[in-house]
């Protein structure tokens, strides 16, 4: 071989006080007790770097990381400190840092100030021995494609600065902004090579050759090239597939030179594109694949490629079994970053992640061996709610797969069949297209835990407010179109638009009740998707959901503190009943048994003791409204019509929806989500909402909404028409899926006509990016299996003040169909039981045998 191919490693480590789970700045004292041969100082007091001896195989490497781990672990044990393998400690900020005393590092402070200051990053760097200079050259530049997979797999620093980025690695971001980071550009020989150096150096920039900082160059002390993209490992095993990949990547690009092979490098700015998404995606989504013309593939599948790709080295060299199945076990697992998020996800809280990579960073090789059941035909994917690394449940969700797996599948069979009597029984229905369904419901539960919960209830509280003070301001005074915030043409020629809602006094709650469809990305943060403010519906399939999984699955365990939906009742008729006149009713204005949500009008009024009306059970007398049957006048009328109010006649035809506005105008009826309500969920106002927040609350939205375009707009209408089969497009005033075209799920044909509907009627549609939903799985008679969920949340008000509003603890989650994206039960969706779980001895606790 005309490269030795031997291997070496250098790994940073970050030191953590075990008892704060902080960042130690002791590695001075350390490093005093460890031999200087294997072990040196960083640019910052927190970290140590290994250096391992040169090896020629694998399970060398792996030994010789596990030693010096070891040796490091035990001198850092004896001051209750123990060490992290990551790109960025979870916990750091940016006054952990605390520079080393020497000259070279202090000059460097001096000059690069913030830059220097913000380096509280480890990486892993690779060494394969290549003593010939020129063809180290070479080879660098014939691997530079591949380099994004090697980056993806060690991505280990997803939270910086105490909170999640939304990178796999923002190290990667971090470090690319040293002068000499990334890819050198073209170089033909070890002497240009080095002449680059000089000028570098020359230049002033850097001061000295070890500051090359570049993705992969010749080593500037050993004869070997150096691999310096990847994070820091917190498991020796992705450390050691990395390297073999690696060697493999210069075995074959060493084969390739001498057989004198043509080779066409990546443009720069594509390859910084390809390490971008990276550390953008990880493994979670798309990568860059290494071709002439890249586009975007599943990660999956391009590291599988490039380990097919270097099959012929990785045999030749010994490698191919072990690297095979490495390859597998951290698709399977997922990279460090994965798995940060998923123990973040289950209580909000950085030292469990802490914890989490200092336990991986001490070993074994492979990892802790994962606790319960492993769910071998569980098609995992990321962003699995339930279904994290390796196909092992979720610690909120071990119990309930130990539960579900225990059922035979005649018992399945037979729980599917008491739940179709269930809702029989209950006439839990839908109605779609005149024909009236059951409203499926599936028998494993969605978990959410408590930090989650809160976190989406400070935010969607905040959107309701901004969203009742607009509707409060555009019937009345119309200062939000006045400061050209929202243009008036987007609010007045909005068909939610209705101009007899100024008749209703000044100060009326308009939108006691909202909804908010709300999604988890496989990020694993919420986007709201859709404002459902007109009749937000769900609340009673929510609650019903419960009592039919506490009588068809009542052996599920439930866990402490779980939230009884059913307090939602009580909360609905305290808000409808907190703005009436005392001793008057409330009652709930329905379009009767034809309205597709029948079922939901009955339960409600059921449940909220309300009375449930229609237009011929309403008369008007002496200004006041009341029921036909007698009763106390009624102070709070709930519309929950599928027509205007001022539209709404009697049997007879006497207009009973006008008389109602006039009592409502002067003030002796109370009307709950008034007309008009509509121009706030209007689909091209979704867009402003952000703006509205800022504008009305002087605050920055606590969640994010999907990026949404207006094809109103011209030049966004542009962008639109181009990409219509990228994105999802939807009527401005559909609702329950109608109208609906994701756009990759589309044939040509539909794409084709979305697109023409588009350039005819522009602003009766808007656009939206995919948004990669999580999946939790459903029960079929085959086991378990994913689906798409989202998630309808409520809101209700009684005025504009934070203390005005209730986030109520139920949740409607809604399934989409096989392979589907879209949820809604017209769409062939179905809902889950929404677990929220607050904690033991918190509000609305639950008997979890009763479910009350």
């Amino acid at each position: 071989m005309g490269a030795e191919l031997t291997l070496g490693a250098e790994e940073e480590l970050h030191l953590i006080d075990l008892e704060t789970w902080e960042l130690s700045a002791r590695a001075p004292q350390l490093l005093s007790r460890l031999p200087s041969s294997s072990y040196s100082a960083e640019i910052q007091r927190t970290t140590v770097e290994t250096n391992t001896a040169v090896v020629t195989s694998l399970s060398d490497l792996r030994e010789e990381l596990l030693r010096l781990r070891k040796e490091l672990v035990a001198v850092a044990g004896r001051d209750g400190l123990g060490v992290a393998a990551v790109g960025t400690a979870p916990r750091s900020t940016f006054a952990d840092f605390e520079l080393t005393t020497t000259g070279r590092y202090s000059r460097m402070q001096e000059q690069y100030r913030l830059l220097v200051d913000e380096q509280l990053i480890c990486g892993t760097q690779i060494h394969v021995g290549v003593s010939d200079r020129d063809l180290a050259v070479a080879i660098s530049q014939r691997i530079a494609r591949d380099l994004p997979v090697l980056l993806a797999l060690s991505a280990s620093s997803p939270f910086w600065n105490g909170q999640d980025t939304g990178y796999a690695s923002i190290r990667t971001t971090i470090w690319q902004r040293w002068p000499t980071a990334g890819s050198t550009g073209p170089l033909a020989s070890a002497q240009e090579y080095d002449e680059l150096l000089a000028d570098l150096i020359g230049s002033g920039v850097i001061a000295d050759a070890k500051m090359a900082y570049f993705d992969v160059r010749p080593s500037s002390h050993a004869p070997t090239l150096e691999l310096r993209v990847c994070d820091a490992c917190p498991l020796v095993d992705d450390a050691v597939l990395i390297a073999g990949l690696f060697r493999a990547m210069v075995r074959a690009a060493e084969l390739d030179v001498e057989a004198g092979r043509p080779y066409l490098p990546a443009p720069p700015p594509l390859h910084r594109a390809a390490i971008w998404q990276a550390a953008r995606a990880g493994l979670t989504r798309d990568l860059v694949d290494g071709a002439l013309h890249p586009r975007p593939r599943p990660a999956a599948e391009v590291v599988r490629g490039l380990v097919r790709r270097l099959r012929p080295q990785l045999e030749e060299l010994g490698d191919w079994d072990a690297v095979t199945e490495l390859t597998e076990t951290a698709l399977a697992r997922g990279n460090s970053a994965d798995r940060q998020r998923a123990v973040f996800a289950e209580r909000g809280r950085l030292e469990d992640v802490m914890r989490l990579v200092v336990e991986e960073s001490h070993g074994p090789a492979g990892g802790p061996v994962a606790a319960g059941p492993v769910l071998r035909r569980y098609r995992a994917r990321a962003g699995d709610e339930a279904i994290g690394a390796g196909s092992v449940p979720r610690p909120a969700y071990k119990d309930i797969v130990d539960a579900v797996r225990a059922l035979p599948p005649e018992e399945i069979v037979g729980r599917e069949q008491a739940r179709d009597a269930w809702l029989t029984e209950h006439g839990m229905t839908f109605r779609v297209d005149g024909e009236e369904r059951l409203f499926p419901v599936d028998l494993v539960p969605r978990v959410i835990n408590r930090h989650e919960w809160e976190a989406l209830g400070a935010g969607l509280i905040q959107r309701a407010r901004a969203l009742e003070l607009f509707l409060r301001d555009v019937y009345g005074e119309q200062k939000v179109l006045a400061d050209g915030v929202v243009p008036p043409d987007v609010v007045l020629d909005c068909p939610g638009w209705r101009p007899e809602a100024a008749r209703l006094p000044a100060d009326a709650v308009r939108a006691p009740v909202m909804g908010f469809d709300i999604v988890r990305t496989e990020y694993g943060d919420w986007r709201v998707l859709e404002d459902n403010v007109r009749a937000p519906s769900g609340a009673a399939y929510a609650i019903a959901a419960r009592r039919l999984m506490d009588v068809v699955m009542p052996d599920l365990p439930r866990p402490a503190g779980l939230a009884n939906p059913a307090t939602g009742y009580e909360l609905l008729r305290s808000t409808l009943l907190a703005r009436a006149e005392p001793g008057t009713a409330a009652a709930l204005l329905s379009s009767g048994p034809d309205s597709s949500a029948w079922f939901e009008h009955r339960r409600l009024a059921q449940g909220a003791g309300l009375l449930l009306v229609g237009a011929d059970d309403l008369d008007v007398a002496g200004r006041h409204v009341v029921a036909r049957g007698g009763g106390p006048p009624i102070g709070v009328l709930y519309l929950r019509l599928d027509v205007e109010l001022a539209d709404l006649t009697t049997s007879s035809g006497r207009a009973i929806g006008e008389e109602v506005l006039d009592v409502a105008e002067a003030g002796a009826v109370v009307l709950a989500n008034t007309p008009g309500t509509g121009v706030a969920d209007d689909k091209s106002m979704y867009c402003w909402v952000p703006e509205l927040i800022g504008y009305y609350l002087g605050e920055h939205p606590l969640l994010q909404s999907v990026p949404t375009y207006r094809p109103a707009d011209e030049g966004e209408r542009r962008a639109v028409l181009e990409r219509v089969g990228e994105l999802v497009t939807k009527p401005v005033d559909g609702y329950g899926g109608a109208g609906v075209l994701i756009g990759p799920s589309a044939s040509a044909a539909e794409v084709a006509a979305r697109r023409a509907e588009l350039a005819a009627r522009p602003s009766d549609w808007v656009a939206q990016e995919v948004v990669a939903l999580s999946s939790a799985p459903a029960l079929t008679a085959d086991g378990l299996s994913p689906r798409h969920v989202d998630l309808r949340a409520f809101v209700y008000l009684t005025g504009t003040g934070p203390d005005d509003c209730r986030f109520a603890d139920l949740g409607l989650t809604r399934v989409a169909a096989p392979g589907g994206l879209v949820v809604n039960s017209s769409r062939g969706g179905g809902a889950k039981d929404t677990w929220i779980v607050l904690g033991p001895d918190e509000r609305g606790q639950t008997d979890v045998r009763t479910g009350r």
